[in-house]
């Protein structure tokens, strides 16, 4: 998806949509200067053009008793671009990323104990190819935050 497409109509849209995902096409359009009706068609535009791919609510993961935050560089001894299914079967993975550098795999795992986080990273062990892990636990989180659609790239 170009950035070029997105109009400042859109941007503004998204950025309201990501404050707050539930609000009312009526709430969005009037923000915007828009109908509850073309508000609605803007969205879902931005839904079939793959801009907006999903509408989730931001849970506190220390809610849910998951206070223990990794992220775990993954070594191989082979391409890992084929392995996301594997990845994805690790529930406790939320996020995956092909990377440069010595490690293959960067993923980020939340778990209740590290007793749990040991665990995730013997079932990492399981994927085909993985030979090796290096885990990094966060201390304390500062900030996380989705991109930012008000400035678009120069």
């Amino acid at each position: 998806m170009a950035s070029e497409n997105l109009d400042e109509t859109d941007r503004a849209l998204i950025a309201l949509l990501q404050q707050d995902a539930g609000q009312a096409y009526a709430a969005l359009g009037k923000a915007v200067g828009l109908s509850a009706g073309a508000a609605h068609e803007r969205v879902r535009k931005l839904r079939e053009r793959g801009v907006v791919r999903r509408t989730t609510v931001e849970v506190d993961p220390k809610a849910l008793g998951l206070g223990v935050l990794a992220f775990v560089m993954v070594e191989s001894s082979a391409w890992m671009g084929d392995s996301a299914e594997a990845f994805a079967a690790i529930p406790e993975i939320e996020e995956a990323h092909i990377i440069a550098g010595s490690a293959s795999v960067l993923v980020k795992v939340r778990t209740a104990t590290t007793e749990q986080l040991q665990d995730v990273l013997r079932r990492l062990y399981a994927v085909e190819g993985v030979n090796g892990t290096q885990a990094t636990v966060s201390l304390e989180t500062f900030f996380e935050r989705p991109p930012s659609p008000a400035t678009p790239p120069v």
